[in-house]
């Protein structure tokens, strides 16, 4: 059995007429990161909200890093449809991602707020992922980009809602 268990994970050539398949992954590679990333920070932002809107927050941002943490498995196998390795690596997680940590503890107001800019910058991410996906014939990689584009642009909206 163990012969068969000494396999490491390669790279495939994936023929289904898509171009810059490298390009692509690596988009996506981005969106696995900048999910990541927002899944930690609004996970840890639902453990310590604290004042008058902490159930509000708690439940929404439960229900957000629940949606997060699901579509990372989607893109990441998204990756490997394309050929590609996902990523493998924590380090490289916080290296590719866009998502920073604020230096000092926020207030539930700041929380809401940080969270509502990131899901704006990850959405942006999400539709530059989309031209790229459009321009080399994935219409797979750009539906996926768009529903998960939908997810933080609705995200965002609900948590500016909140912060007012």
């Amino acid at each position: 059995m163990s012969d068969e268990m000494n396999v490491t994970p390669q790279a495939d050539k994936v023929k289904t007429g898509i171009t810059k398949t490298k390009a692509l992954a690596d988009g996506l590679t981005n969106a696995v990161a900048d999910t990541y990333r927002l899944v930690f920070k609004t996970h840890a932002y639902h453990w310590n909200v604290e004042g008058p809107m902490f159930f509000s927050i708690h439940h929404l941002t439960e229900e957000q890093y629940n949606d997060m943490f699901a579509a990372a498995d989607v893109v990441a196998e998204r990756i490997r449809a394309l050929g590609h390795l996902a990523p493998m690596s924590l380090s490289a997680v916080m290296e590719m991602s866009v998502i920073k940590d604020l230096k000092e503890t926020p207030s539930a107001q700041e929380m809401v707020e940080d969270l509502a800019k990131d899901h704006t910058t990850v959405a942006r991410r999400f539709h530059e992922l989309i031209t790229l996906a459009e321009e080399n014939n994935d219409p797979v990689t750009a539906d996926l980009a768009t529903a998960r584009s939908a997810f933080h642009e609705q995200a965002a909206w609900m948590l500016r809602a909140t912060s007012k």
